[in-house]
């Protein structure tokens, strides 16, 4: 779907473009909120003709996504029917794996966040473990808000007449491909497509220590294997095996009926496209492991992966239906700092990702030749003199090394905005948007001009600022935010 706004009024009478104008109809419900919209001021607004807004909103509530939200007095004739989003008609699990930390959250249609899991993570402890890990967090959410599956009858609200590319993807790959019951173009009913994952037999069992044929742990190239007893130098290990053989999980997202679906947010590189890991920064040997494929497999649920900046980014550029808004009219870069360094960018409303998912790897920029060594393999990066100063406590030398490198990048992009993010920032908040403001303030002024040096804000979100970014991996395309997923 061509990246577009709900009000750009470009919608058209054209049976290939229905998911499109659906998308558009869906985003301006959402953006008016409780209060609702009336189908005249929906036909306005895309610019499709009232028969076709009354046959897209038609299906809508024949399929739970829309509801009358009341009656508002016209100028002329009978009062108008108004129309409002139904938020729980449709809810996403958007995840953030940090080098630490996992966190992730259940969110409603609105983007509100309707549930929430944090727990300890090592990003260098397995495939295993992790995935178990994001397992066990997403099935304890849809749990605990949506029910067992046991209370989940087929009467139950969903969002079957969703789709999004990660749905669509989805159904190509087979991933999800048994089960009686869609919701967005996913089957359900299953526990997958039958594939095998990551230690995992068809019959999902294995002795203990046993690898499933065909399987390569992170950073092992598929012609490679270790022989058995032979012990790795740290600077050769391979991702950890622990969780291997612990059962398949999944079957409470697969009966969930309103789950569209999960986002995952973790450092990069990675390739976007195809949900595949490069080499983490810190930890190479994930490099060339597929963490989409893998997790649909245990799921059954479509998964989309991105950087945690890009996802924190996007989640900005949308605002969802929460009082914080959207920040996606213009353009401007998000910094995260927090266990790493990075950017996320947005251009008119959209992530700018790159042809390799390779945009906003802010961190990596060279700024002293020759200096300290940073966990990429190079040296003098910004994020290997930014932690430094962080670690012996200088957060005013923090500020300012970012501020240099958002500087850099205010010259190069000449974006409208600086957005400051990551549990760094946020526990010294004042200190890193009063140091990085003055850098580009400084900047500014050997510039001269007459519009002032880029504004540097805090990003609101919080601690799940990223989580909530990947949810929207999920739910962006569906309003018509065609580069979430």
């Amino acid at each position: 779907m061509n990246r577009s706004n709900a009000s750009a009024g470009d919608g058209a009478n054209l049976l290939a473009l229905r998911s499109h104008n659906t998308a558009l109809v869906l985003g301006l419900l959402r953006g008016a909120g409780a209060g609702g919209i009336s189908r005249l001021e929906l036909a306005e607004h895309t610019g499709l003709t009232p028969q076709a807004v009354s046959k897209i909103t038609a299906r809508l509530r024949g399929e739970g996504l829309a509801a009358e939200a009341g009656r508002r007095a016209s100028t002329g004739g009978k009062p108008r029917t108004v129309l409002r989003l139904v938020p729980e008609a449709g809810h996403a699990v958007g995840v953030h794996l940090d080098r630490d930390e996992l966190r992730a959250v259940l969110v409603d249609l609105d983007g509100t966040v309707v549930g929430e899991r944090c727990a300890p993570l090592d990003l260098g402890a397995g495939a295993e473990a992790v995935l178990a890990g994001v397992v066990r967090a997403a099935e304890e959410l849809v749990a605990e808000v949506l029910g067992p599956p046991a209370a989940r009858g087929p009467g139950s609200p969903g969002a079957e007449g969703l789709r999004t590319p990660a749905t669509e993807a989805s159904e190509r790959s087979g991933a999800s491909a048994r089960g009686e019951r869609a919701l967005g173009g996913r089957p359900l009913g299953g526990r997958g497509s039958g594939k095998q994952g990551p230690g995992e037999q068809a019959s999902g069992k294995r002795e203990p220590g046993e690898r499933a044929s065909g399987e390569r742990e992170p950073g092992e190239r598929a012609s490679e294997g270790r022989e058995p007893g032979k012990r790795e130098r740290a600077s050769e290990r391979r991702v950890s095996s622990a969780g291997e053989g612990a059962p398949l999980g999944g079957a409470a997202l697969d009966a969930a009926p309103t789950l569209l679906g999960l986002g995952v947010a973790l450092p990069g590189p990675l390739d976007h496209v195809r949900g595949v890991l490069h080499r983490v920064t810190g930890f190479p040997e994930w490099d060339g492991y597929p963490l989409r494929d893998a997790l649909e497999r245990r799921l059954g649920v479509p998964v989309v992966v991105d950087k945690d900046t890009n996802a924190a980014a996007l989640g900005l550029a949308i605002g969802g239906g929460g009082a914080d808004g959207g920040w996606g009219g213009g353009s401007f870069a998000y910094l995260h700092l927090g266990t790493g360094l990075g950017a996320g960018l947005v251009f008119g409303g959209g992530v700018h990702r790159g042809a390799r998912t390779g945009a906003g790897e802010f961190g990596h920029q060279v700024v002293q030749l020759d200096g300290p060594p940073c966990t990429c393999g190079a040296r003098g990066c910004i994020e290997a003199l930014c932690l430094a100063a962080v670690a012996r406590g200088d957060l005013a030398e923090a500020a300012r090394v970012l501020g240099t490198g958002a500087a850099n990048l205010a010259g190069l992009l000449d974006i409208d905005q600086v957005l400051l993010g990551g549990r760094t920032v946020a526990a010294a908040p004042e200190a890193f948007v009063q140091g990085v403001g003055a850098v580009l303030d400084a900047r500014a002024r050997r510039e001269g001009g007459h519009d002032g040096a880029v504004p540097v804000r805090l990003a609101p979100g919080g601690p799940r600022g990223v989580a909530e970014g990947a949810a929207q991996l999920l739910l962006a395309p569906l309003f018509g935010h065609g580069n979430g997923g």
